[in-house]
C-alpha cells in the first residue's frame, strides 16, 4: 500500500493548478479559459437546478453547490480540467437521505464524505479505484440512469404522484396509479423541450443544446399559460423561500452564505440539529458518497486526459473533491463531483486549466445574482427532459449492448446483476455484490492459470540431465487464496525421491494462505525424508517465507537462484 508519509512527493494539493502554471499560463490562456468556462457555466446552471430538485431539495442549493464546490475543487484539486459539481450519479443516494433526513441530512452526509475523501487522498489511495472492475461500473451506471429516468416521469408528464413508494417497484407502480392524471400543457412542454434537446446538436454545437432547449421551453409553457389556457408547473410555483419573515416564490435572488450544515432544515422543516447518533445513522450513507465520488470524479479526469493529452494526479484529485464537499455545506452545498459532461464541454470549448472551471463557478453566481426572478420561470417539465437526456447518455445503450454480446459469461453475470441491484435496491447494494463478484471471478481464472508441472520422466515435458532420485516441479502463477492448494496440491508426492526440486521463477507473489499451503508442502517432504530445493525465487516470495522464518537448512531446505544452480548442488 501507497506511504501516507513520502517526503520525495509534496502533499498532493492543487496539482492541477500549479502544472498548469508551471507550464506557462498567459494572457491567450486566460482568454480561452474565459470563454469555455462561460460555455459550461450556461450549461451547468439548468442542470444544477435540475439535480438537485431531482435529490429533493430546492433548486438554488444546487446552483450553491456548483459555485462553491466547482471552484474549490478547481483550485485544490489535481485535474487541469474537470468541472465538478452536482451529477445525476448521485441522485439515487442523495434521494433517500433528503427524504429522511431532510436538506441538513444531506449537507452533514457529504460533509462526513468530504473528509472521507481527503484521508483517501493523503494516504495515496487514489490509484485503487482502478481496481473496480469495468462490468461493474457499467452496470450501475446504466442502473442510476434507469432510475433517474423513472424519477423524472412525474415532472415531465405533470402527474400528481400522492406517495413515493421507498423501492423501484413501488415508484413504477404510483406512476401508474397517477397516470389518468396526466397535465397536457406540462407533457407538451416536456415533450417539445426533449425535441430540441436532441435535434439541436445535429443543427450547431457552438450554441450549448440545454440554453436553447430550455429557452424555447419557458417560451412554450408561458404561450400555453397565457393563450392556451393551461397551467404549466415552473420552478416558481413549486418553490418557495423565506426572506425578512416573508414567504417569496422561486429561488431568492442572494449570494451562498456562511451557516452551519446541521442548522438547515431536517425532514420536519426545524434545524436539524448534531448528534452522535445522527453521525452513526449517517455514516453509511457519506461512505457510498465518497466511494461514487471518488469513482465519478477518478473517471471524468481519466476522460479528461484522454481527450486533452494532460496527466492528473489521483490523490491530489481526490484531496480536492473532499475539500469542495467540506466546504460546500458551508455554504447550503451538497455532494459534489467531477462531471464527465460538462468536463468533456469544457475541454471540446478551448479550456486550457482549472481557472476555466473557476469561471464556470462565477458565471452561475452572476446568475443568481441577476436572473434569479427569471429562473423561476423555468417549467419544470423542461427540467425533467432535460434529465432524461442525461440519463439516456449516462446508460450509454449501445456499448451497454456491446458488452453483453462480446464480453465473458462472468463479466457479463456481473454487469447484469450490477444492473438489477441498482435499479430494484441500490448502488450501495450493487457495487458491494458486484466487487465480489468479481473478485471471486478473478479468483477463479487466476487459479485457472496457477498450478504445478512434473518436469522429467512421467512428467509432460522431458528433460535428460536430472540426475537419480531428483524430482524437478515448476510452480506457475501467484500462490494465494484460491489457487495456492491446487497449485501444491499438484505436486503429491515426490515418491522415493531424494531430492524435490521446485521451479518457482513464475511465482511472482504469494500471500498468507499460499504460504500455509507451501509450510504444509515442506513438512511432508521433511517427515518423508526428501530435501527440498526451491530454485529462482522471486523478492516477494523469498521475504514472505523468510519473515515465516522458511530459511535455509542444512540436509533439509536449500535456496538457489536458478534451477542449474540446484541441480549442480544435489
Amino acid at each position: 500500500m501507497p506511504s501516507a508519509v513520502n517526503p520525495r512527493r509534496p502533499f498532493p494539493l492543487s496539482a492541477g493548478l500549479r502544472g498548469a502554471l508551471r507550464d506557462g499560463y498567459g494572457w491567450k490562456n486566460l482568454r480561452a479559459d474565459v470563454l469555455a468556462g462561460l460555455i459550461v457555466g450556461v450549461v451547468a446552471l439548468p442542470l444544477s437546478m435540475a439535480l438537485a430538485i431531482a435529490s429533493g431539495v430546492p433548486p438554488q442549493y444546487g446552483l450553491y453547490t456548483a459555485i462553491v464546490a466547482g471552484a474549490v475543487i478547481a483550485v485544490t484539486g489535481g485535474s487541469r480540467l474537470n468541472v465538478s459539481g452536482p451529477t445525476a450519479a448521485f441522485v439515487v443516494l442523495l434521494a433517500p437521505i433528503s427524504a429522511k433526513y431532510g436538506l441538513g441530512g444531506l449537507a452533514v452526509a457529504s460533509l462526513m464524505a468530504g473528509a472521507i475523501l481527503v484521508l483517501l487522498g493523503v494516504f495515496r489511495l487514489g490509484r485503487l479505484i482502478q481496481f473496480v472492475p469495468y462490468p461493474v461500473t457499467t452496470g450501475f451506471t446504466a442502473g442510476i440512469a434507469v432510475v433517474i429516468a423513472t424519477l423524472q416521469v412525474k415532472d415531465f408528464l405533470g402527474l400528481r404522484v400522492t406517495s413515493s413508494g421507498e423501492h423501484y417497484w413501488n415508484r413504477v407502480a404510483d406512476l401508474a396509479d397517477a397516470m389518468p392524471g396526466i397535465q397536457w400543457s406540462d407533457a407538451a412542454v416536456g415533450i417539445f423541450t426533449l425535441s430540441v434537446l436532441i435535434v439541436w446538436p445535429k443543427i450547431t454545437r457552438r450554441v450549448p443544446g440545454p440554453l436553447v432547449a430550455i429557452l424555447l421551453g419557458t417560451l412554450a409553457a408561458f404561450a400555453i399559460s397565457r393563450f392556451g389556457g393551461g397551467e404549466v408547473a415552473t420552478i416558481g410555483s413549486r418553490f418557495s423561500y423565506v426572506l425578512n419573515g416573508e414567504t417569496l416564490r422561486g429561488i431568492p435572488q442572494l449570494p451562498p452564505v456562511p451557516l452551519l450544515p446541521w442548522n438547515l432544515p431536517g425532514p420536519d422543516g426545524r434545524p436539524l440539529g448534531l448528534s452522535m447518533e445522527l453521525l452513526r445513522d449517517l455514516g453509511g450513507a457519506a461512505m457510498a458518497i465518497a466511494a461514487l465520488g471518488a469513482i465519478e470524479s477518478l473517471l471524468a479526469a481519466v476522460v479528461a486526459d484522454g481527450m486533452a493529452g494532460t496527466r492528473h494526479d489521483p490523490d491530489a484529485e481526490l484531496v480536492g473533491q473532499g475539500l469542495g464537499n467540506i466546504i460546500a455545506p458551508f455554504f447550503g452545498g451538497f455532494a459534489a463531483t467531477g462531471a464527465i459532461a460538462r468536463t468533456a464541454t469544457n475541454i471540446r470549448s478551448g479550456g486550457r486549466s482549472p481557472v476555466a472551471a473557476v469561471v464556470h463557478a462565477l458565471f452561475v453566481l452572476a446568475a443568481v445574482l441577476a436572473l434569479a426572478p427569471l429562473l423561476s420561470y423555468l417549467p419544470m417539465a423542461s427540467m425533467a427532459a432535460l434529465l432524461l437526456i442525461v440519463a439516456w447518455n449516462m446508460s450509454d445503450v449501445r456499448h451497454f449492448a456491446h458488452t453483453l454480446r462480446v464480453a465473458p459469461r462472468s463479466d457479463v453475470a456481473v454487469l447484469l446483476t450490477c444492473f438489477g441491484l441498482t435499479v430494484l435496491f441500490d448502488m450501495v447494494v450493487a457495487v458491494g455484490v458486484g466487487i465480489v463478484m468479481a473478485a471471486l471471478l478473478f479468483m477463479r481464472r487466476m487459479a485457472e492459470i496457477s498450478g504445478s508441472r512434473l518436469v522429467g520422466e512421467g512428467g509432460p515435458t522431458s528433460r535428460e540431465d536430472l540426475p537419480e532420485g531428483v524430482v524437478l516441479y515448476e510452480i506457475a502463477g501467484p500462490l494465494f487464496f484460491g489457487a495456492a492448494e491446487k497449485a501444491v496440491r499438484g505436486i503429491a508426492t515426490a515418491g522415493n525421491a531424494r531430492v524435490l526440486v521446485l521451479d518457482m521463477q513464475a511465482v511472482p507473489a504469494m500471500d498468507a494462505t499460499g504460504l500455509v499451503a507451501f509450510q504444509s508442502l515442506l513438512k511432508r517432504m521433511q517427515q518423508q525424508g526428501t530435501r527440498v530445493a526451491l530454485a529462482g525465487l522471486n523478492a516477494q516470495p523469498r521475504k514472505v517465507l523468510e519473515k515465516a522464518g522458511i530459511v535455509p537448512q542444512p540436509a533439509t531446505l536449500s535456496f538457489h537462484t536458478s534451477v542449474e544452480k540446484a541441480l549442480e548442488a544435489v
